[in-house]
């Protein structure tokens, strides 16, 4: 998806002993507290703990992640036939085309980060450095022009490309990072027909106002010139408006175009961060670290009687 404007980052978290003080009690031990054979060292005690630490070493180093990307990318793939041949196939729900599909060239819109572009070394930074996202270190990271691609996008969005479909990027990368996005894009090889494809956060759209970061003006545009045969992201927002950012309107929202999924619409794990998780905590960024944590875990089903 694009990047939205706060995303998940690490939470440091302090282990914690309690002791019981009793002349003929022992002392018990924390639920969380090392197995008995571990070294009983203040080093070890202070070792923080991060939220997104497994979840950024999934996407780096398991094979699971790289078998579920390439296999969104190629059914999709092998969807692009079906989705030509039936002039009335559209990406787009009604609501936001606001002129008929038919007859136009057709196009797939793509999120960027974490959908064509892996950026978890700037995630990993973020979890060795024990801090959070912020515009200044995310600017010069997109700068680098590092980021390498998800895995299958490039096989697709070449046989998209030779089917004489176009590839428009949609992203919530700022519309100053114009430049170094497409050479990124283009040096991974991944096919980039000129600048006009990329559709960053702030451009203008024409009779649209943009709210925030969300996209639904981007698409309309896109709309206008092309029949949107599939849209890729890698969280609801991607696909189409979410008008209350809350864990119900989401849920209400993926059931009612269910249906979309897999066919017109192709989603991509991204367990890193997202607009998922602040809906937890009622989109509240400026509540502390701590806070946030309490509250998601608090969100946890733990099947309890």
């Amino acid at each position: 998806m694009r990047r939205p404007p706060a995303f998940t980052a690490p939470f440091l978290a302090t282990l914690v002993a309690t002791f019981a003080l009793g002349a003929c009690s022992s002392t018990p031990v924390a639920r969380d507290a090392p197995p008995a054979t571990a070294p009983k060292t203040v080093a070890a005690a202070a070792t923080p703990a991060d939220d997104n630490l497994n979840a950024v070493l999934w996407v780096q180093r398991s094979a699971e992640y790289q078998a579920a990307a390439e296999t969104v990318y190629r059914a999709a793939t092998a969807r692009l036939d079906a989705a030509l041949k039936d002039p009335t196939w559209d990406a787009l729900v009604p609501e936001e085309r606001a002129n008929p599909a038919r007859g136009l060239p057709p196009a797939v819109v793509m999120d960027i980060d974490e959908t064509v572009l892996d950026n978890s070394p700037y995630q990993a930074r973020l979890v060795r450095d024990g801090s959070e996202y912020n515009e200044v270190t995310w600017d010069a990271w997109v700068r680098e022009q590092r980021a390498k691609p998800v895995p299958g996008v490039v096989e697709f969005a070449r046989a998209a490309q030779a089917k004489g479909i176009t590839v428009i990027y949609i992203s919530n990368r700022a519309e100053h990072l114009i430049e170094p996005t497409l050479a990124n894009l283009r040096a991974v090889g991944l096919p980039v027909k000129d600048d006009s494809v990329f559709l960053g956060l702030g451009a203008h759209v024409p009779d649209c106002e943009q709210e925030g970061s969300e996209k639904l003006c981007r698409r309309q545009f896109a709309g206008r010139s092309y029949r949107v045969l599939m849209q890729f992201g890698d969280q609801l927002g991607d696909f189409a408006q979410i008008l209350a950012n809350t864990p119900e309107a989401r849920a209400e929202l993926q059931a009612r175009h269910r249906g979309w999924f897999g066919e017109r619409w192709w989603m991509l794990p991204n367990p890193t961060y997202g607009s998922w998780e602040p809906a937890l905590f009622n989109n509240n960024w400026r509540e502390p670290r701590e806070v946030r944590r309490d509250t998601k875990r608090k969100a946890m089903d733990v099947a309890s009687p």
